[in-house]
């Protein structure tokens, strides 16, 4: 651990006074950990405070989760950004902190996305945002103090981003009540130690209607859930939970797609940048219905995880962002599926895909097909 012990446990865990000494020898009184408040005091508590009005408190616990390619990584550094600014963020108020944000996860992807926040607003990226790549673990006492201890030095932090729970914690067992309770008294140590809000990233299970991955009671110590979907091209965060707040509203958003330079080959480089979505323009971004019956229903249902697993992005005319498949993969990754005789199932998938084509739930060009 050393670094003088990480400078004596962060200072014994910083924010822990001791209790005071008995006056003059005499006998020392009961410590008064506990007070006793009628309904008359309570008018004298402190309101809750925001750093996202009705969304993010200012101090605490937080997550934002959803599937991949949801969209949510672009979110978050989109209310980092806003936070740092103090500028409204999807029409929220936001009160400006300073931010750290340690990236565990797409680390790749990251400064990509920076690069197209600067470009898309003509401007650097606010400097009240400090970004940690090094390993981090929440399960490592001596990482969660040194954290802490850096943060401190560097002159404190409102909001700590942990993205993602999942690599912050790669021994734990999500589905664990007993593991995953040991990680979040972790979250709240560094809080403790920090002081502001703890906000985690994290995933949907693999039955995303059920919410975040993992034991429940992650869920149950949060102060403020954030739910990022996606639904074709419709995407959208949702409030899943606010404490003593309101819950349920939904912001509907889309990923605009900004060049960010060439690779070796002279390709061009892309990432995105979230564009809100004004309430008057929900109706607009209202999904298509899957196909009913049949089986192009199968095949389409079949293409999502074939799409989702995809290395290639753009390809011949298709959005930037859009994964495709060559045709020859999509019949050969759904033909099982369909019930019937083994030697036509190879011409039924391509049946229903060219009538996917032809109802518009699949672009093609040049024997690559996308979702549209």
């Amino acid at each position: 651990m050393t670094a003088e012990a990480v400078q004596t446990a962060f200072e014994k865990r910083r924010k822990v006074k001791p209790a005071a000494a008995p006056v003059n020898g005499g006998p020392q009184s009961p410590p008064r950990r506990y007070r006793l408040m009628r309904s008359t005091d309570l008018g004298s508590l402190p309101p809750l405070r925001w750093r996202i009005h009705s969304v993010l408190p200012d101090s605490g616990y937080a997550a934002i989760y959803g599937p991949s390619g949801s969209g949510k990584g672009f979110v978050v550094v989109h209310m980092v950004a806003a936070i740092a600014d103090g500028r409204e963020c999807f029409g929220l108020r936001t009160k400006r902190a300073r931010i750290v944000y340690v990236v565990l996860e797409g680390q790749a992807g990251i400064p990509k996305r920076i690069r197209a926040w600067e470009i898309e607003q003509g401007r650097p990226f606010p400097e009240d945002v400090q970004f940690v790549f090094e390993p981090f673990r929440l399960t490592d006492p001596a990482d969660v103090l040194t954290l802490a201890a850096t943060i401190d030095a560097a002159g404190g932090a409102e909001v700590i981003v942990i993205d993602t729970l999942n690599r912050a914690a790669p021994t734990a067992d999500e589905n664990s009540s007993a593991d995953m309770g040991r990680v979040f008294e972790a979250v709240k140590e560094l809080q403790t130690m920090t002081g502001g809000l703890v906000l985690l990233v994290h995933h949907s299970g693999k039955d995303a209607g059920r919410g975040m991955r993992g034991h429940s009671s992650v869920h149950a110590g949060l102060d403020a859930v954030i739910e990022v979907s996606r639904t074709g091209d419709r995407r959208e965060w949702k409030i899943e939970k606010a404490k003593d707040d309101r819950d349920g509203q939904t912001f509907p958003f889309r990923l605009r797609v900004v060049e960010v330079g060439e690779d070796e080959d002279g390709d061009p480089i892309t990432s995105c940048v979230i564009a809100e979505v004004d309430a008057g323009d929900i109706a607009e971004q209202a999904p298509r219905r899957p196909p009913h019956g049949g089986n192009q229903r199968i095949v389409f249902d079949a293409l999502g995880p074939l799409f989702r697993g995809s290395p290639h992005f753009g390809r011949s005319g298709a959005p930037a962002i859009r994964p495709c498949l060559t045709l020859e993969d999509a019949i050969e990754g759904t033909r099982e599926r369909l019930a019937v005789e083994p030697k036509r199932r190879a011409e039924r998938a391509r049946q229903a895909i060219t009538g996917l084509i032809a109802t518009g739930y699949l672009g093609s060009n040049e024997g690559w097909v996308w979702l549209k």
